[in-house]
């Protein structure tokens, strides 16, 4: 009996097991059938997804960077392809030990791993950085043949950016290189379409017209959809969508007449800018000395960079677009104009000169070359009388020199089509307020500052590009346009040109006969006045002004004569001009620093610009040579047909991209 009763707690004891062990199979069982629902019906189209793109890469394929031309078709700007060697970080084990491994198949320069390392620093979740550039054909075959040997590293071809002539025209161009976390930043702000548009773009535009035209440059980028193995290679091509290059921008620049200029300064420094006061176009835009945009594109070494910007010359500013001068003597037409146009003076009257002018107790002197004697409007413009705008100056006062001027396109950016203009100074009472705000005690503007301003001195400071703005007007009889560089934007694919027209301002209601004044005034500079041996026998009539600017200011007692021995002390050489004097088509400005008198150095250039423009004459080596040294008036040589003269280095464009491998048209370009 009791055997019978442990038997039957035996086997319910047994059949409680068997039923929670049933229990638990089918709570695991209903787990994992859950767990397939889940996974094969509802997160079936997101697992799906995953997969796909596991299997399905989007390349990005950058464009074509687009072409920039002058005026007359030459290149300035283009792209070869060329092979280069990257590594990804985020496959390789061993960077140091792979770098050093690579560089006993293909040379790798200290330089190289300096910049790989900047590179690294600054990259965020990159594909590959390029450890070299440019590889040759024998290169990219010892590679391959051991590519096996390096997990990470890879060869790509790329577009490389090239600028074939170099230094000519740098400051105007510009250049690309790598985009930055700061630029990145700034990307963000950019609408959707745009940003996706850059997707594996790596280059943009750093300066000058790539800068300020990077979207027409850049172009559509592509994409190409291939499916990849396990291991992460292509294995076929699903679809393809070509990109479409960028489009070309063709310039108002003469680049013969750019180079030509270039080539006149010299070693000195300084700059000019000529425009066509017709339609507002650039026809020169130069800026000494100047750098060679080739060195930025695959990331400037450390030895460059810092000869570049530790040079006393400071080859990188841009002096046309951001340098402001004291205009001296060049500033006495503009002060005519306003005087005429207000009424302030009648040209027909008369101002004894003495060669002093005298104000609350100080004495304005004129230099030792002054002539003196009575002068009308005319006359103190021919001799640049300094007594007659030291007079008029103080009749018409701070304000009313501002107002009047300020519409010619000087103190204020005349917003041309690249970036980093500044505003010079074009002083007034307010200015002075504002400029001094923190300093109360210097804010007040004095009646014997206005004095030296007659003459182009005191606060006055403009650049370049401001002076040839505003003698533009002058020579177009008050006709005004924002100056522009990119005369058309050209779409390669669809073959057609877009004319990007100079905006045309308001044009400033000047007298035709106030006008006449001063282009008579000017003419008789060229003819009998400071720059008349300059202008010896030219074939055509121009009208012009010297210009003579102090660099640093003399102290009290001081002569000129005893700072003369500091080269970088010495005066400015300027002069502005426009011709022909009946119908003008062109008008510049030029400044040479430190060169003295503005008849010496900065009127022969003009000459040349004109002979150029007007003559279609290109001067002799010896009168360039003389012109350089600044001690040339006249033509001395025999001069040649612009049509004759070649490009200087244009028998060497893009000299290091045949040193490359061919590689095929993809990838960034730089």
């Amino acid at each position: 009996m009791v055997v019978l009763k442990n038997l039957h707690q035996e086997l319910s004891r047994f059949r409680l097991r068997v039923l929670a062990a049933g229990a638990f199979v089918l709570f695991c069982f209903g787990l994992l059938v859950t767990r397939l629902v889940w996974l094969q019906v509802i997160q079936y189209d997101n697992f799906a997804e995953r997969a796909e793109s596991n299997r399905i890469a989007v390349v990005p394929i950058v464009p074509n960077r687009g072409l920039i031309k002058d005026r007359n078709g030459v290149v300035l700007a283009s792209n070869y392809s060329a092979y280069t060697l990257e590594i990804n970080p985020e496959k390789v084990v061993d960077l140091d030990g792979t770098i050093e491994a690579l560089g006993q198949v293909i040379e790798i320069q200290a330089r190289d791993k300096r910049r790989f390392k900047r590179l690294l620093d600054e990259a965020k979740h990159t594909d590959s950085l390029p450890i070299r550039t440019k590889l040759t054909d024998e290169e990219v075959a010892r590679f391959t043949a051991q590519r096996f040997r390096f997990p990470g590293v890879e060869i790509k071809a790329r577009l490389f950016r090239s600028y074939p002539l170099g230094e000519v025209g740098a400051h105007l161009i510009g250049y690309i290189g790598r985009i930055n976390q700061s630029e990145k930043k700034a990307m963000d702000e950019w609408e959707e379409e745009d940003l996706a548009n850059y997707r594996g773009t790596e280059y943009i535009g750093k300066l000058g017209l790539e800068q300020a035209y990077e979207k027409e440059l850049h172009g559509t980028t592509g994409f190409e959809q291939v499916e990849t193995s396990a291991g992460g290679r292509a294995v076929r091509r699903l679809d393809h969508k070509p990109p479409t290059p960028g489009n070309t921008l063709n310039l108002s620049i003469d680049i013969k007449l750019q180079a030509l200029v270039e080539q006149l300064f010299g070693d000195r420094r300084g700059a000019l800018v000529a425009i066509d006061p017709r339609n507002g176009e650039v026809l020169a835009f130069v800026s000494k000395p100047t750098f060679d945009p080739n060195l930025f594109v695959d990331g400037i070494d450390a030895d460059s960079w810092r000869e570049l910007n530790e040079d006393i010359d400071k080859p990188l500013l841009n002096r046309a677009l951001r340098g402001t001068y004291p205009p001296g003597s060049t500033f006495k037409p503009l002060m005519a104009m306003a005087a005429l146009n207000s009424g302030k003076r009648d040209p027909r009257t008369v101002i004894m000169d003495n060669l002093t002018y005298s104000f609350g107790g100080r004495t304005f002197s004129s230099p030792e070359t002054d002539r003196a004697g009575p002068k009308d409007m005319r006359l103190a413009i021919v001799t640049s009388s300094n007594v007659y705008f030291y007079s008029l100056a103080n009749e018409m006062g701070v304000d009313l020199i501002h107002d009047q001027l300020e519409p010619f396109g000087l103190g204020r950016k005349t917003e041309i089509d690249v970036q980093g203009e500044v505003t010079g100074v074009l002083p007034s009472q307010e200015w002075k307020r504002n400029y001094f705000r923190k300093s109360p005690a210097n804010q007040k503007w004095f009646a014997g500052e206005t004095i030296s301003l007659g003459i182009g001195q005191g606060y006055n400071n403009f650049t370049m590009l401001q002076m040839a703005t505003a003698y533009s007007t002058i020579a177009s009889g008050g006709l005004r346009f924002k100056p522009r560089l990119v005369r058309e934007i050209e779409d390669v694919v669809k073959h057609e040109q877009r004319r990007v027209a100079s905006d045309a301002l308001p044009p400033l209601p000047l007298k035709p006969a106030d006008v006449a004044i001063i282009h008579n005034a000017m003419n008789g500079v060229t003819l009998e006045g400071t720059s008349r041996l300059a202008f010896l026998n030219a074939p055509y009539q121009s009208g012009g002004k010297t210009g003579t600017a102090q660099a640093v200011g003399l102290k009290a007692g001081e002569k000129y004569s005893n700072i003369k021995a500091d080269e970088r002390k010495r005066d400015h050489s300027l002069y502005v001009a426009f011709a022909p004097v009946d119908q003008p088509r062109v008008a510049l400005a030029v400044i040479v620093e430190n060169a003295g008198f503005g008849s010496m150095s900065a009127a022969p250039i003009a000459r040349r610009v004109f002979d150029y423009l007007l003559a279609g004459v290109y001067p002799s080596e010896e009168d360039i040579a003389k012109t350089q040294l600044g001690q040339t008036f006249a033509p001395i040589g025999t001069p040649r047909r612009v049509a004759d003269v070649p490009l200087p280095g244009s028998s060497g464009q893009a000299a290091s991209a045949p040193q490359a491998a061919s590689a095929p048209a993809s990838g960034a370009s730089r």
